[in-house]
């Protein structure tokens, strides 16, 4: 069922796993399953670059290891490319870095680092990691970054996604990277936000169609609204954030919670379809649950799904 989607079918652990032992875990099914990649977050839990690095030889099936994402807050070039290419050494290249500028609450209160030029430096961040990602030397003097300097690592390069919701950190995904990778972001938006906006930018730049990831959180659940209920709770402070903020009120819902595919089988089928037909070429799905029997009835409905 879900192969007759026909794009990247990736499966995301968010930021919560705080072992390496549980990312492996939650890799090896996802590999085992017959998913096409494998993407982990960070905010306070293992860095996602190390732990990939470490259990990507247990997923031998698994097409592709992510980041989605990784904070450019409290990073500098010359270190984020070592560990990128590093991973990409391990993995024999099969790693694609997802980085994003974060939020406020993130740059500022944890990292004292001010979330006004967020733009500006993830331009010139982009100025200095994109060739090191190659394998080329940086060399930038500029507002916000200084890098100078090359890395031995040999591998191939590392492809970079970057997180974009606004007009200009689209426009950025699209002229320097090969996509984005998106959060809190519905299909409506995708279509009539996202995709254009993207897609202008890479061919302003003479660059091939850019990928477009999408986060879509799924439950196979016969209680839709008290899984919504449950879910606006947990993703009260994400609501806040100004980013998801204007793609959901772009897409006409007051919370993450409200685009959360679930329901029966067909719902769950139907409402990843509504991802593609908007322009996803890849789903990074999540699985949304309240209980353990929720976590594992989805569970089971994915591997069916990915296995007809």
């Amino acid at each position: 069922m879900l192969r007759e989607l026909e794009v990247r079918l990736g499966y995301g652990v968010g930021t919560g796993l705080n072992s390496v032992s549980n990312v492996r875990e939650e890799a090896i099914w996802a590999n085992d399953v017959g998913f096409d990649s494998f993407w982990v977050s960070q905010v306070f839990g293992v860095d996602p670059i190390v732990a990939l690095a470490a259990i990507g030889m247990n997923c031998p099936r698994i097409l592709e290891f992510g980041t989605s994402v990784v904070p450019l807050t409290g990073r500098h070039p010359l270190a984020l490319a070592a560990q990128a290419r590093t991973a990409q050494s391990a993995l024999e290249g099969r790693f694609t870095l997802g980085v994003g500028a974060s939020h406020q609450l993130v740059s500022e209160g944890f990292f004292g680092e001010p979330y006004g030029s967020a733009f500006s430096r993830t331009a010139e961040f982009l100025d200095a990691l994109l060739p090191l990602l190659e394998g080329k030397s940086a060399d930038l003097d500029g507002d916000h970054v200084f890098a100078k300097g090359w890395l031995t690592i040999e591998c191939e390069p590392v492809p970079l996604l970057l997180a974009a919701l606004g007009p200009k950190m689209l426009a950025l995904a699209g002229e320097r990277t090969s996509g984005t990778s998106l959060g809190s972001c519905g299909p409506r938006t995708i279509a009539s936000h996202i995709v254009p906006e993207v897609t202008a930018a890479a061919a302003r730049a003479g660059r091939e169609k850019p990928r477009v990831v999408a986060l879509v959180g799924v439950c196979l659940t016969n209680d839709v609204d008290g899984l919504r209920a449950h879910s606006r709770v947990q993703s009260a402070m994400y609501d806040t954030f100004a980013s998801y903020r204007s793609v959901l009120d772009r897409e006409g819902v007051a919370s993450g919670a409200d685009l959360l595919v679930a329901g029966t089988p067909d719902d769950i089928i139907n409402g990843l379809s509504a991802y593609v037909d908007a322009g996803a070429t890849d789903l990074r799905i999540m699985i949304a649950h309240r209980t353990p029997e929720e976590r594992e009835a989805t569970r089971t409905f994915l591997s069916s799904a990915l296995c007809k």
